[in-house]
């Protein structure tokens, strides 16, 4: 069975260092893949959400694993049109999962969404964009994950594709609680350098959603990270969970194969040398986001995504 190190939360909880991420994870394939990866292959950290819209499914995963709840450490995550209903949401979540707390809780978007639009997730206005609710003080939000803590319904709070001029505008001058997590897209190809050692600076811990990449991506052919996979008789997915570990950031990848999450659960201990040249493929030229929803006229506030309508 194999181990993961952990790293230690601003309030001392620890966190495993690669978790399961159940994102895109089909109605039919998450529950066993759940099972699979707590029962046998290791895992001790599994990554959820409300949005992915099979947190029931986990849930029946996690029981059937027979693994105890005291040892798994679960995420789940606030949606933008529950902004202003945390706690209503957290128990649908909490009761879908078969549980009575979380062990982390994250504002899933910096976003809030119109909670009456016509549509649960994904509210639209006549002209076709997001119907955001641009008057929304994320510190409200906020206000909210910090009373489900202090009730003890979460061990940890913590906020999820958060640029560092959201945190130090809208949550951390007000904030009672600051942040523990930061979860952002976070791959050698959109490593966030400066954001992650900012956060670091801040002691919140970064976590990695797609850290081989998304659908399609190129992560796993790049020159490369093959050529190390090679030199080390590993695969390139090792490869790239190891940049992550030795990163200090926790990684999420994904799989609802059996092969493929026992492999995930493993990392290559990369020396100095490798993770340079892994650090530095981006500014060779190879930056690039795989996770860009259309949030238009919203000033998230990354360099590299600003979009504003005329």
């Amino acid at each position: 069975m194999a181990s993961v190190p952990t790293l230690k939360l601003a309030n001392g909880k620890e966190i495993p260092q690669i978790g399961l991420g159940t994102w895109q994870s089909q109605p039919g394939e998450v529950e066993k893949a759940v099972s699979y990866a707590l029962k046998d292959a290791g895992y001790r950290h599994i990554d959820c959400a409300f949005a992915y819209g099979n947190e029931k499914e986990v849930g029946d995963g996690i029981k059937q694993s027979g693994v105890p709840r005291e040892e798994i450490f679960i995420t789940s995550k606030i949606w933008g049109t529950w902004h202003n209903r945390v706690e209503e949401q957290l128990k649908i979540t909490l009761e879908r999962l078969g549980t009575d707390y979380l062990d982390l809780l994250l504002v899933h978007w910096p976003i809030a969404m119109n909670p009456e639009g016509n549509h649960p997730f994904f509210p639209m206005l006549p002209t076709g964009k997001r119907d955001i609710l641009y008057d929304w003080e994320l510190r409200k939000t906020w206000e909210q994950f910090e009373a489900v803590y202090e009730k003890g319904l979460v061990k940890a709070i913590g906020v999820s594709n958060c640029s560092q001029l959201k945190l130090e505008e809208e949550i951390l001058p007000f904030a009672k609680i600051k942040p523990m997590v930061n979860q952002l897209e976070i791959h050698p190809y959109n490593p966030q350098h400066n954001l992650v050692k900012w956060l670091k600076s801040q002691d919140i811990v970064v976590e990695a959603f797609s850290p081989l990449g998304s659908t399609d991506a190129p992560l796993l052919k790049d020159d490369v990270i093959t050529e190390i996979a090679n030199k080390l008789g590993v695969s390139p997915a090792e490869v790239l969970i190891g940049w992550g570990v030795g990163n200090g950031i926790v990684v999420l990848p994904k799989s609802v194969n059996p092969d493929r999450i026992s492999s995930n659960f493993r990392f290559a201990k990369l020396d100095s040398s490798d993770m340079e040249k892994i650090n530095g493929l981006a500014a060779a030229g190879k930056q690039k986001r795989l996770i860009k929803p259309p949030w238009s006229m919203v000033k998230l506030g990354f360099e590299d995504w600003f979009q504003v309508d005329p």
